[in-house]
């Protein structure tokens, strides 16, 4: 494995042919870039960033655009931490970049790894890295060939019963 440094990793999608996709496993994350806005929805004041103008957003925009698909499951706990709550506020954003987030309730998820990780063009898999404190610390990338069939395996079983945003986001809706 390598270690790619967080600024680095925006290369991995530059590079990416086909298909990116997602396994977010954690209820929350702590991302320093991110945590004014979500004190702000914790306080119930209003939104200060336009989401869609993010460079995350930029970057799926930019990627998309190249005829990438972006795929992204997120597996949750039921109910939904503070932090996946807020996710839910501003995911339509990277929808309409061109993701496709879906998501799968923890307790039907069955076996996966405790880490994130990205799986791209089926061969190449980086790991999400975390310090003590959850703040994101690069990623760990292998070329693998047993370790992308797992985490294909994965991605296929999880994403046949994932729902998408737009469905999931009514059904939460529903539920209040």
């Amino acid at each position: 494995m390598r270690l790619v440094p967080g600024q680095s990793s925006n290369d991995l999608f530059l590079e990416c042919r086909s298909d990116a996709f997602h396994l977010e496993v954690r209820d929350t994350y702590a991302v320093p870039s991110e945590s004014a806005e979500f004190r702000r929805f914790l306080d119930g004041e209003p939104e200060t960033v336009d989401y869609a103008i993010r460079p995350w957003v930029q970057l799926m925009r930019e990627v998309a655009a190249r005829g990438v698909t972006v795929r992204r499951v997120r597996v949750v706990t039921v109910p939904h931490s503070d932090y996946q709550r807020w996710l839910l506020s501003i995911t339509g954003s990277n929808v309409a970049a061109g993701e496709d987030i879906r998501y799968v309730q923890r307790n039907a998820a069955g076996a996966i790894t405790p880490d994130d990780w990205w799986l791209f063009d089926d061969v190449r898999v980086a790991f999400n890295l975390v310090d003590q404190d959850g703040r994101p610390a690069g990623m760990a990338v292998t070329d693998d060939p047993g370790i992308a069939k797992y985490c294909r395996d994965v991605r296929d079983r999880l994403w046949q019963f994932a729902t998408p945003y737009v469905d999931y986001i009514a059904g939460v809706h529903t539920r209040q």
